[in-house]
């Protein structure tokens, strides 16, 4: 038989007592002995029984079905109107004739109480041609022709402030890849990029074009900027104003104020191009039919509507805040409300809608939550009573949780079967 080669553990050995005798010491790719690194830290590891986990469904339960209800009752304290108005332009009649809409394009959650109606009067329309007009100080700058939509509405109940206003859109696709990255955010930042910049950035297609020769940038490039949802929206005005039948009263909304978020701001700043070194994108050009000027281009610092817009939606539909009332309650009454239409949904099979409504602690409308916290607690309680009945009826055996540790100082009661156990580091010659 051959003499035994040396273990790697002697190897070992042998290495740090040369080392120690100066001699050189080997390198080696083992992790240092700490308790990190040799993975002994300290560690808690639940052990799943019956007397554990039995209670934790039922105690589960017990928790998420009361916040599944206050979510509920939150939900439901939310009063709103949508109002689907995308086909206003083709199916409305002619002013002054109005036709009351198809009930199912309009929406109502409200509270029920005694002084509502019996009978709500639906919400009836009317259109005519309208000229958009956009002005800098008194003197006009562009005439833009369009359709003037006008709806009235009744709101059964008083609705507290804040009441804020939202335009819906569906089948609009903000969260498509391309179009979601399609902006230069050093453009809109203000500074001055260069055409070549433009052109080889994200805001392709939208990037650059050729004039007189000259090649310019779009500003602001890309398609998110390019779409920009640009129906204005009037003031609600109250028809037949209780104690005064002569006049009507607006209530006044706030219109591109106060409807971005603070984060939204500090992604504009004023540009620094010189407006004939740019190029008017092809959605804006009615606008600004003969370029931008010193006195007549985009303030995107303080253009709201556009900052709402550019913080681009991930669902195909979503609703964007356009105004708001923070102060004063809705009163309940009949309303007339003029929308000019500009964006054409019915082109890509789309829909937009105008949406009034009021708000909780935990934000619009929206039933989902409370409704998910309810089914969780329900199916712990399923869950909970099965598995109970099962282990009542039919308890398992549970084996020693002692084996479940691969460090385990008691000795094992395991007898070896046929052969002599074989120490770490030999082997069979």
């Amino acid at each position: 038989m051959a003499e035994r080669e040396p273990s790697r553990n002697q190897d070992d050995s042998i290495s740090e007592e040369s080392a120690q005798q100066g001699g050189k010491k080997e390198k080696s790719r083992r992790p240092a002995n700490t308790a990190f690194r040799q993975q002994r830290l300290k560690a808690w590891q639940p052990i799943l029984t019956p007397k554990t986990v039995l209670p934790l469904f039922f105690a589960i339960s017990v928790i998420f079905a009361p916040i599944g209800g206050l979510l509920l009752y939150a939900s439901a304290q939310v009063q709103e109107i949508i109002i689907d108005y995308s086909r206003c332009y083709l199916d409305a009649p002619d002013f002054p004739a109005t036709e009351a809409m198809s009930p199912d394009l309009v929406t109502m959650h409200f509270k029920k109480n005694a002084s509502n109606t019996a009978n709500q009067a639906q919400p009836s329309w009317t259109k005519r041609p309208f000229n958009a007009t956009y002005y800098n100080g008194s003197v006009l700058q562009a005439t833009v022709p369009a359709t003037l939509c006008t709806i009235d509405f009744t709101i059964p109940n008083e609705m507290n402030p804040p009441v804020l206003f939202y335009y819906r859109l569906t089948n609009f696709y903000q969260n498509h890849r391309r179009y979601a990255k399609s902006f230069n955010t050093d453009q809109l930042l203000g500074q001055a990029v260069s055409a070549s910049t433009i052109h080889g950035s994200d805001c392709t297609p939208l990037t650059t074009i050729v004039d007189g020769g000259v090649t310019k940038p779009y500003y602001p490039c890309g398609l998110a900027a390019n779409s920009v949802f640009n129906d204005t929206f009037s003031s609600p005005v109250l028809l037949n104003v209780p104690g005064d039948h002569v006049n009507n009263q607006t209530y006044y909304m706030q219109n591109n104020t106060d409807i971005s978020w603070s984060t939204d701001k500090k992604l504009y700043g004023p540009s620094s191009y010189n407006w004939s070194e740019v190029a008017v994108p092809p959605n804006w050009v009615l606008r600004y039919p003969n370029n931008y000027s010193d006195d007549y281009h985009p303030d995107l610092v303080n253009d709201e509507a556009f900052q709402v817009w550019m913080r681009l939606a991930g669902l195909p539909t979503f609703s964007k805040l356009v105004q708001r009332n923070d102060t004063a309650p809705m009163l309940a009454g009949t309303y007339t409300l003029d929308i000019v239409h500009h964006f054409n949904v019915t082109e890509y099979g789309g829909t937009k809608a105008i949406l009034i409504s009021t708000r909780t602690v935990v934000g619009g409308k929206n039933p989902f939550l409370g409704i998910a916290y309810i089914v969780v607690a329900g199916i712990c309680v399923i869950l909970g009573v099965v598995f109970t009945v099962t282990h009542l009826i039919k308890p398992r055996k549970l084996g020693d949780h002692t084996y479940l540790s691969w460090d385990n100082v008691e000795p094992s009661t395991a007898k070896t079967t046929g052969r002599d156990a074989v120490m770490p580091g030999e082997g069979l010659h």
